[in-house]
């Protein structure tokens, strides 16, 4: 995996994953609306296979992918180097789900995504980051 370096005059980063192509299609509507460059991938391993990442932005992961969960993925990622701040997405979390993802680091939006609060997370992260 290689990380792609953005321009200055790019748009700040969303690398999602979600394998659900509605929810996929809602979410990088709305965050292309504000400004931001989404790029998505079904699964994890899709994810693990680009060679194009941008050393820059924010990832914003579903917890339930075929294959690895998303907290799963963010632990292979962070091996391979990839420090991005993440956000974790799912339905109805457990407290252990809600344990593993505070001990990563990892705040979690609750699906079904009816507020701005994903929004409001993403633009946290990338701010952070900047």
């Amino acid at each position: 995996m290689k990380a792609m370096t953005a321009s200055p005059a790019s748009r700040p980063a969303v690398i999602l994953v979600d394998d659900d192509p509605a929810v996929t299609h809602a979410m990088h509507f709305s965050f292309d609306l504000e400004g931001l460059d989404v790029r998505s991938f079904r699964d994890g391993e899709s994810l693990l296979a680009a060679d194009d990442l941008p050393d820059s932005g924010c990832l914003v992961l579903d917890h339930n992918l075929p294959g690895m969960d998303g907290l799963a993925l963010l632990e292979r990622l962070r091996t391979a180097g990839v420090d991005l701040p993440a956000i974790l997405i799912t339905t109805n979390p457990q407290s252990a789900l809600r344990n593993r993802a505070a001990a990563a680091g990892v705040p979690i939006i609750e699906k079904p995504l009816l507020t701005d609060a994903l929004l409001t997370t993403v633009r946290k992260a990338l701010a952070r980051r900047g």
